[in-house]
């Protein structure tokens, strides 16, 4: 008995081996699983950073599309590269397609407004749906077979691998605007600190490489260049494909001055599921003999998680607003691409208390409103104190100080973080710096009295929002 026990066992032991084994070899695994590959997940940059003034920026450049238009944001700018972020947003029309393509780094996207479906093909996944006959009557019972479809809307944090083709359509009835964050550091992208767009459609702007003073740069041409088909042969993809010339020219878009975002024609159709509950049950999915349950939890992972609905609120205070944060507990796929994002609203004249982020680098973009920001860096000085508008990036280095106070118009923004779970340190109110210091050490470390060391820890009773009047009461 003892040694059939020991056999099953084993037996045991060497199946989990093997399918741990079997996940190594998907793409989205990058070989993180390492305790040495944790601590460097990001490359550093191979210059100082000069972060003396820091910049609320907006975007450079404009490039005009036939159902939109994607704004860029200057990819030589210090803070951007010291960080080793790019940032986009595009704009997408009703009944718009953004191109398929892929990008040498992981991305976050953030859905300023609007609703709409995306596809992202994840390397070596089935294809799960499959249209039915009644659907597909009218092609001779032919079947369409392609991977999961998933919807978004406004406020959702939608992730994307390194290297994973994925397309977004506007199916909805206004603007879709998406404000795109790639990390350019981490250490998926092998290549260089830029983020390159590899299209598998259409003819967008060129960009140029090049050196100005020791720094590498990319700066857009006005030209157009061509999709990953277009520097093949046409007798190799004509072979490769199955398809003649004719098919073959259009497949290079050697005429298509749309640029990257399209409208979609009328047949526009892909097959999903009316309801979360229908998306997730096998009754849409292919059923094969081989299937071993591996498909259902790889290849339809979750990579999205909405952080703008208030009830979805981590931190709320009814007077002075919400914080909701996606990172590797509520969406785990960001452990994989090691980053995290931190929605925030504050209301009128309300405050986000003085913090620093210990893990990450913060890219914060404003999606409404309008806000007075403070950013202090290790010699005490204020590299920033300016208004941060709408549209409009601010870059905040790692454990540099920030604090915030809305507008009269109150204030939303997005923040990313180069760190799948980065964690803030606050130095006012409860759970603060403030609070875990014993009140002997405040008292010799300003030199008050501990009377006023008591007020000075315990005087703030809100966490990280701050209700607005609070300050102007007692100067009065």
């Amino acid at each position: 008995m003892a040694r059939s026990s020991l056999l099953a066992f084993l037996c045991l032991a060497v199946f989990i081996n093997g399918c741990l084994s079997q996940t190594d070899q998907f793409p989205w695994s990058w070989g993180f699983q390492g305790s040495e590959a944790r601590q460097q997940h990001r490359f550093h940059s191979p210059k100082a950073c000069h972060l003396e003034n820091l910049r609320a920026e907006e975007p450079a450049r404009r490039i005009e599309a036939e159902a939109g238009y994607t704004e860029l944001w200057e990819p030589n700018n210090e803070e951007f590269q010291c960080a080793g972020v790019n940032m986009v947003r595009h704009t997408i029309r009703p009944k718009g397609l953004l191109l398929p393509g892929f990008t040498n780094a992981p991305k976050l996207i953030f859905v300023v407004q609007g609703t709409g479906i995306r596809g992202v093909a994840m390397p070596g996944c089935p294809e799960t749906y499959e249209t039915d006959l009644r659907r597909s009557q009218s092609s001779g019972n032919f079947r369409d077979q392609h991977q999961k479809i998933r919807e978004f809307r406004e406020g959702d944090l939608l992730v994307v691998p390194a290297g994973v083709s994925h397309w977004m359509y506007n199916r909805g009835q206004s603007d879709l605007i998406l404000i795109v964050f790639v990390d350019t550091r981490n250490v998926a992208n092998q290549i260089d600190p830029f983020a390159r767009k590899f299209y598998l459609a259409g003819r967008p702007e060129m960009m140029r490489r090049g050196e100005r003073e020791g720094r590498s740069f990319r700066e857009s041409t006005g030209e157009k260049s061509g999709n990953v088909f277009s520097g093949f042969a046409d007798e190799f993809l004509e072979e490769a494909l199955q398809i003649d010339s004719g098919l073959v020219r259009r497949l290079k878009g050697e005429s298509d001055e749309r640029d990257r975002i399209v409208f979609a024609e009328e047949d526009f159709d892909v097959l999903m599921p009316e309801k979360d509950d229908q998306e997730r049950s096998r009754g849409r999915y292919i059923e094969k003999e081989s299937e071993n349950g591996f498909e259902e939890t790889v290849c339809t992972l979750r990579l999205k998680h909405n952080i703008g609905r208030s009830e979805h609120a981590d931190v709320f205070n009814p007077r002075g607003g919400r914080l909701s944060t996606a990172n590797f507990n509520n969406l785990p796929f960001l452990r994989q691409v090691r980053l995290s994002a931190e929605r925030g609203v504050l209301y009128s004249n309300a405050i986000s208390a003085p913090h620093y982020t210990v893990n990450a680098h913060t890219v914060a973009y404003a999606t409404r409103g309008s806000a007075r920001v403070q950013v202090v860096d290790n010699y005490g000085q204020a590299v920033f104190d300016g208004e941060v508008r709408e549209g409009q990036v601010l870059v905040i280095p790692q454990n540099f100080v920030v604090m915030t106070r809305a507008s009269e118009r109150g204030f939303e923004w997005i923040a990313f973080k180069t760190n799948d779970n980065a964690i803030t340190n606050l130095l006012a109110g409860r759970v603060s710096q403030m609070r875990l210091l014993p009140l002997g050490v405040l008292s010799n470390m300003y030199r008050i009295s501990r009377e006023e060391a008591q007020r000075l820890k315990y005087g703030q009773p809100e966490m990280r929002i701050f209700s607005p009047g609070r300050s102007q009461g007692r100067r009065e």
